[in-house]
């Protein structure tokens, strides 16, 4: 339970981080390629949730000496407050805020699919609804479809509606309704993130720019007949979260302006797409990295002298509290954690090996060694993360006076 919560926590810090990044970035990368350049740029997201995941290299396991914890059958034992309660608590409202995410995302999509009535397929290859909750625009995911309004002839001409066409098609092509279902998913997860509404507002008109771009740099002549198509358009509908809209009025204007800019020369746009491979690789190996497996000097250490090697040694290790059910039963035991120890000597990963009895000290062990400190693992005169296995022993006294 309490490594789902960090696990979420840590990737929250990452989203951050991409996010601030790419906002930073996001003004360079457009002057070098553009659109597509920006939009391809929030690859950096999805990377960088799921690099800090990826195996590190195994580190290696030192035995240390048994930490023993004694219960006297005379006194109340020493039992931590119901801290224990928190991670439930926590983990049940990320729960609810999770469910009410997907069930507001679910009942926004339904409600366009309703709104769109029967509909009729067209010699193009398209479809025609009886409603208009907000067409054309690409719809399903599976199977998308491009789904036109029933006055989309009435509206555009045959040039105007050729052109919204080819949008829809290019959203199709590049796997955009998969793209904003992966948002969709993110959005349910992260509900409780900041920045995360403000980076689905600008992934949503980066991936429209982008589609913009595609679909008139081809053709640079019929840019005028495009921007009057948009205008033409500028009704404001319900979205679906997982649609790509033709219709996008909050940012009629920047879509306009984008369109009259020239195409961009190769070298400026061969020049962003290494920026952006390179932004991506570093930040994913900085948060890979984070993980602890290397090593890196600690103050104070390896200053002046080169130190002979050694391993992690203990610190400061005060005993688990004797858990309140085992103590009135008198129940003993033993488990036996991997700490993992960073090169500043902190705790930052402990994993139960084996427990005897299964699941009676398993937490208030896991607790303890959270904040247990260690002198760090020393290799070539440098502090380095390493990895200890700790046996911890429940006992009772058995100095019981008689009455």
């Amino acid at each position: 339970m309490t490594d789902l919560l960090d696990g979420l926590l840590q990737a929250s810090v990452w989203l951050s981080v991409a996010t601030l990044v790419l906002a930073a970035a996001r003004p360079l990368l457009l002057r070098l390629g553009g659109a597509a350049l920006a939009y391809r740029s929030w690859w950096l997201l999805p990377l960088m949730l799921v690099v800090p995941s990826l195996p590190v290299p195994p580190l290696t396991i030192t035995e240390t000496a048994p930490v023993m914890v004694m219960a006297s059958a005379l006194r109340a034992p020493a039992v931590p407050h119901d801290a224990s309660q928190w991670p439930l608590l926590l983990l049940t409202v990320w729960l609810l805020g999770a469910v009410a995410m997907a069930g507001i995302s679910w009942r926004a999509q339904r409600r366009f699919a309703q709104a769109m009535g029967a509909l009729q397929p067209r010699q193009d290859g398209s479809w025609q609804a009886s409603g208009d909750p907000g067409l054309p625009a690409l719809v399903g995911l599976w199977r998308p479809r491009i789904v036109v309004g029933p006055d989309f002839e009435q509206r555009f001409s045959p040039a105007e509606q050729d052109l919204i066409l080819r949008h829809e098609h290019s959203h199709r092509r590049h796997g955009d309704p998969w793209a904003n279902a992966a948002l969709a998913l993110l959005r349910c997860v992260f509900w409780f993130h900041p920045l995360l509404p403000w980076a689905a507002r600008r992934f949503l008109r980066d991936q429209e720019l982008a589609c913009d771009a595609r679909t008139v740099d081809p053709h640079p002549a019929l840019r005028r007949l495009y921007a009057n198509a948009l205008l033409k358009a500028q009704l404001v509908y319900p979205v679906a979260p997982m649609a790509c809209h033709w219709r996008s009025q909050p940012m009629l204007k920047e879509r306009i302006a984008m369109l009259k800019e020239h195409k961009r020369k190769a070298l400026p746009w061969m020049t962003g797409q290494v920026l952006v491979v390179g932004l991506c690789v570093g930040l994913c190996t900085v948060a890979w990295a984070s993980q602890g497996s290397g090593g890196v000097p600690a103050s104070g250490i390896g200053q002046g002298a080169v130190l002979a090697d050694r391993n992690a040694i203990a610190h400061k290790m005060p005993p688990p509290s004797y858990p309140k059910i085992a103590f009135e039963q008198s129940i003993v035991g033993k488990v036996v954690v991997r700490v993992d120890v960073d090169a500043e000597g902190k705790a930052t990963n402990v994993r139960v090996l084996e427990a005897t009895p299964a699941g009676v000290f398993d937490e208030a062990t896991v607790a303890a060694a959270k904040q247990w400190t260690f002198e760090p693992a020393i290799r070539n005169g440098k502090a380095v993360a390493s990895a200890l296995k700790i046996p911890v022993t429940y006992a009772m006294d058995d100095e019981v006076p008689t009455p």
